[in-house]
């Protein structure tokens, strides 16, 4: 997925927090997500199996890697507008979404301002490293950024100011 060509709508700060809100509602953790071509590759940790008895009601942890196509992006984007229109017109409730939906728009605002090629980013423990794969007039180079739970945190205390 090429975020930059094509659609206006189509930036990291939507993307992220759409693919972020279907993490929430996954259950996933200590994700890993790499841009592809023609969407994102998405690895993470999900408890699988509970059931009846004490002993297996808290499951199993697994990894299991997802394959997002550039139409499985729109489609949660729309889902996204449309959920969020119905909770309040005019005021989605930002305390609504979940951790990664929250994390990952607000890594993904800073990522539009960078403007990159593709982009890799993994997460444990509430805590990103992302690389960027940055082309200008010079060449190709990548960029690493880190943002530990705290930054996280305050970026996400802060974005509802960005957008008044």
């Amino acid at each position: 997925m090429r975020i930059y060509d094509g659609s206006p709508r189509q930036d990291f700060e939507e993307v992220l927090r759409s693919i972020g809100a279907f993490l929430d509602q996954r259950g996933m953790r200590d994700v890993l997500l790499l841009e592809a071509p023609d969407g994102f590759i998405v690895q993470g940790l999900v408890i699988e199996g509970g059931s009846g008895t004490w002993s297996e009601a808290v499951g199993h942890q697994v990894k299991e890697t997802l394959t997002f196509l550039d139409d499985d992006i729109a489609r949660f984007m729309d889902e996204a507008i449309a959920r969020r229109g119905a909770e309040a017109a005019g005021s989605p409730d930002w305390s609504k979404a979940g951790y990664y939906e929250k994390s990952f728009r607000v890594i993904g605002r800073w990522m539009d301002t960078q403007r990159p090629h593709d982009i890799f980013l993994f997460e444990q423990g509430g805590a990103f490293v992302v690389r960027l794969h940055m082309v200008n007039a010079a060449g190709a180079y990548h960029s690493l950024a880190e943002f530990t739970k705290d930054d996280i945190e305050t970026m996400i205390t802060e974005a509802p100011q960005l957008r008044q």
